[in-house]
């Protein structure tokens, strides 16, 4: 990562840089999705402005937002179980922080190149679901654990659908390495021809499909938000929450969207990159060092058009019943996803 700087970094330099980025990568896109898509794309979809007052355009509001939310009194429930109560806003945010560190923004930018990238990211996808659950049940209140019930129910069953649907790139690309993923779409071609490389999207387009329905019930967006339903549950599992550990969620939500659809731009869009044969480049020691620029905000880009997807999404669809929910992971995602891996895996071999 710290190649593309032309001068040495100490350890503790480097681990200071890289939290300050992870910072970055997180907090940016998160403003950006709530001012873009939740103040302004809504309000238009509606025929109205939305906020105007707080800076040009209403580009403040969001720092509005976020100094009443600090302001607010932090308020626990006589009953709670404080110490989880108090932990389970910062293990949701903490599993959006692990994610981002295997999304590769450029030829040397990136903060940890694993060679199992995919299988990680996967792992600790599944961590905000404990957070998810230690605030349902540590709130003693029964909307806040029906809540956190059912976000367990649900994040586990479209768990299956997004793994699964993943597993046909790795077997077109034969790695796990997110870095090899993106120069696989890249270099490849479609048919002899590389002028627009080899995205997965087109080749994939079933598994890509599957991927960012599996990543909207993973968001609890709508038509997947049974565990909010505020008509239903007040807030769900946050219904206790209020101050700066309800801040907290709300950041995670929409920074947790940000970071799926990066990783969606990366396994299915090519990343950061763009077609290899456009400049020439055969291989990845060719690829000019201005992509550590441009690649950030290639994958900024890319991630926004899939944001704007999932939003669309949600401010469209009204929500399903628990049981459609359940009935479509199971009898509908996931017999999907395996003929999908199936046809793949024969195209592989034969071709």
């Amino acid at each position: 990562m710290f190649a593309l700087l032309a001068v040495e970094i100490p350890y503790w330099g480097q681990s200071l840089l890289r939290v300050l980025g992870g910072l970055v990568a997180v907090l940016l896109p998160a403003g950006t999705i709530v001012y873009l898509f939740l103040f302004k794309m809504m309000s238009f979809m509606q025929s109205r402005l939305g906020p105007m007052e707080a800076g040009p355009y209403g580009s403040l509001q969001l720092v509005a937002e976020v100094g009443k939310w600090l302001q607010k009194e932090d308020i626990q429930p006589e009953s709670a179980d404080k110490p989880i109560f108090k932990m389970a806003p910062i293990v949701v945010l903490m599993s959006t922080f692990l994610l981002v560190v295997v999304v590769p923004f450029g030829p040397d930018a990136w903060f940890t190149d694993f060679e199992t990238g995919v299988f990680y990211a996967l792992a600790v996808s599944s961590i905000s679901v404990l957070g998810i659950l230690m605030a349902g049940w540590s709130s003693a209140n029964k909307y806040s654990l029906l809540g956190g019930l059912r976000a367990a129910g649900q994040l586990i069953a479209y768990e299956l659908p997004m793994v699964l649907a993943v597993m046909g790139v790795v077997i077109q690309a034969g790695t796990m390495n997110l870095q090899q993923i993106v120069f696989a779409q890249n270099a490849g071609s479609m048919f002899g021809f590389d002028g627009v490389g080899n995205p997965y999207v087109l080749t994939q387009f079933v598994g890509f499909v599957v991927f960012m329905i599996a990543i909207q019930a993973e968001l609890t967006q709508a038509p997947f938000d049974m565990p909010i339903a505020e008509s239903e549950l007040v807030s769900g599992y946050m219904t206790e929450y209020s101050g700066f550990r309800f801040l907290i969620f709300f950041i995670g939500e929409f920074a947790t969207a940000g970071v799926f659809a990066m990783i969606a731009s990366t396994l299915f869009l090519g990343g950061w990159g763009v077609p290899f044969a456009w400049f020439g480049w055969t291989s990845m020691n060719d690829v000019a060092n201005w992509m550590n620029i441009a690649g950030p905000i290639i994958v900024i880009t890319k991630m926004l058009v899939l944001t704007f997807l999932i939003m669309w999404v949600r401010f469209t669809y009204p929500r399903f019943r628990e049981d459609q929910l359940q009935r479509f992971a199971w009898k509908v995602l996931i017999p999907v996803s395996l003929a999908n891996i199936m046809a793949t895996a024969v195209l592989k071999v034969a071709f």
